[in-house]
C-alpha cells in the first residue's frame, strides 16, 4: 500500500448504493482507493468503511460531497495523519509498559507518548531510559477522590487524545472515566469473570486450565465489561509452574494490549454499541 494514504471513515445507517455513491464521488475527484473495507451490521442496521487513498485530495469538499449522497445521519471524516497523543498509565509490573516503550522507541506506533503516569515509583529508571517524563502520583493518604483529582491534574498538562492502561492496578471511578469516553484502553487476563481478585494464575494452576489469554477493550463505568479490541490465547500444559504460567501471561497481555493500541491509533476500530468493528 502506498505509504502513509489518506483515511475516510464512514458510518451510517445501511440502505442499498451506499458503497456505488461513495465511489463515485471519488472516482469524480480522481481518487485511486488502494484498500477498502466495509462491513454492515445486520443486528443494529448500520453500514461501516474505512477506506484508504493515495492522492490527496480536498477533505472539506469530498466530506462535504459524501455528505450529501449518504443518510442525514452519516459520520463521514478524515483520520487525521498526525502521530496520536498518548499516555500510560502503570502501576509495577513492567512487562506491558516496556513493550509499548520499546515499540514507541522504534517507530512502530502511530503515537507520541506524552508521559507515564504511575501511583509507584518502581517503573521510573525504565521510563527515564527512553527520555519520557514519569510522574509518581501516589495514592498513598489520599482518598480515591483526592489521588483521581491529582493524576486528572497531570493528564490535564498533556492534553492526550488516548490513555492506555498498562497494567494500572487501580479501579477508576465513573466520574473519571466519563472524561475520556472511548478513549481509554486496558489489559487484563481473559480468565474473568472466573478467577477474580489476587492471584489469578495460582487459582487457575490449581484449577488446571490448559489454556491462558488476555483481553484488551475499551474502559467503560462497567468493571472490565468496555467494547472488546483485541484477545489472544496460548495454551498451557501439566509440566508448567506457576511461575510459568504468569510469565506466559505476561507474554500474551503485552502482545494483545501493543495489537489494540495499533488497532485504534491507525484508526481501524469502529465502535458497534458494546461490540467493535475491526478492519485489519
Amino acid at each position: 500500500m502506498t505509504r502513509n494514504p489518506q483515511i475516510i471513515l464512514i458510518e451510517c445507517p445501511d440502505r442499498k448504493g451506499l458503497i456505488h455513491a461513495i465511489t463515485d464521488v471519488l472516482l469524480r475527484h480522481g481518487v485511486n482507493i488502494v484498500q477498502n473495507n466495509e462491513f454492515v451490521d445486520h443486528e443494529s442496521g448500520r453500514f461501516y468503511m474505512r477506506t484508504a487513498v493515495e492522492d490527496t485530495v480536498d477533505q472539506g469538499r469530498v466530506a462535504g460531497e459524501l455528505q450529501a449522497v449518504l443518510p442525514p445521519e452519516a459520520s463521514v471524516r478524515f483520520a487525521d495523519r498526525e502521530k496520536r497523543r498518548i499516555v500510560i498509565l502503570a502501576t509495577k509490573e513492567y512487562h506491558c509498559l516496556g513493550d509499548l516503550l520499546l515499540r514507541h522507541a522504534f517507530g512502530d506506533l502511530n503515537a507520541e507518548i506524552l508521559c507515564v503516569i504511575s501511583n509507584h515509583s518502581e517503573l521510573e529508571p525504565l521510563v527515564r531510559r527512553f527520555g519520557i517524563p514519569y510522574h509518581h502520583v501516589s495514592h498513598e493518604q489520599k482518598t480515591r477522590a483526592e489521588h483521581e483529582a491529582s493524576v486528572l491534574a497531570e493528564l490535564a498538562r498533556y492534553d492526550p487524545e488516548y490513555i492506555i492502561l498498562a497494567k494500572y492496578m487501580r479501579v477508576l471511578t465513573a466520574d473519571f472515566i466519563k472524561r475520556f469516553p472511548s478513549r481509554m484502553i486496558n489489559i487484563h487476563h481473559s480468565f474473568l469473570p472466573a478467577f477474580t481478585g489476587a492471584s489469578p494464575y495460582r487459582q487457575a494452576f490449581t484449577r488446571g486450565v490448559k489454556i491462558i489469554g488476555a483481553t484488551a477493550h475499551f474502559v467503560t463505568e462497567n468493571l472490565d465489561e468496555g467494547p472488546i479490541i483485541a484477545q489472544g490465547v496460548l495454551p498451557v500444559a501439566h509440566n508448567q509452574t506457576v511461575e510459568d504460567m504468569i510469565q506466559a501471561g505476561r507474554d500474551v497481555e503485552k502482545s494483545v494490549l501493543a495489537k489494540a493500541v495499533k488497532l485504534v491509533l491507525d484508526e481501524r476500530v469502529f465502535l458497534c454499541g458494546q461490540r467493535t468493528i475491526i478492519f485489519e
